[in-house]
């Protein structure tokens, strides 16, 4: 296994440079779970809850995070993105809200912390707009699904 690139030879946390890489067109798309109650699901589809549309919130809760995401990462590169996407579809009957969130880029690093942050702070959102109905909710996960561009190229979860 190579080092760790965040980190020079001494040890110490470092901002990787990117100069020397070539530009190319970049994605990546993270997933985010949330779990809850089968009725608080049903109220989120149905958009039933007092402090508004859970989704439609959550959805640009994620965009905006995104664009953010060189700020609230200490090490990540700060990207002029080109496109994001955030959907959330929700299972009642499993109690489920289903995060997908796609970044995209021409640049010379890729958009996986993007693509994670953003799915990461819907689902944060969710469970905000949620929690005055039901405590337990839960996000179970948040994972890359699948990344390209760059020298690694595709790279596809299992």
């Amino acid at each position: 296994m190579s080092r760790l690139s965040h980190v020079d030879e001494q040890g110490q946390a470092r901002m990787v440079d990117v100069s020397g890489k070539e530009e190319s067109d970049r994605t990546a798309v993270a997933r985010a779970t949330v779990e809850m109650e089968p009725q608080t699901a049903a109220m989120v589809a149905a958009n039933g809850l007092h402090k508004g549309d859970v989704l439609a919130t959550a959805r640009l809760a994620g965009i905006q995070a995104a664009k953010r995401t060189g700020e609230l990462i200490p090490l990540c590169h700060p990207l002029g993105l080109d496109h994001v996407d955030v959907e959330l579809a929700v299972d009642e009957a499993a109690g489920l809200v289903t995060v997908v969130a796609s970044a995209r880029v021409r640049a010379r690093t890729g958009v996986e912390m993007e693509a994670m942050t953003a799915a990461s702070v819907a689902a944060l959102t969710v469970y905000d707009m949620v929690k005055a109905v039901e405590r337990g909710v839960r996000i179970t996960s948040v994972e890359l699904v699948e990344k390209s561009g760059g020298r690694s190229g595709l790279w596809t979860r299992d």
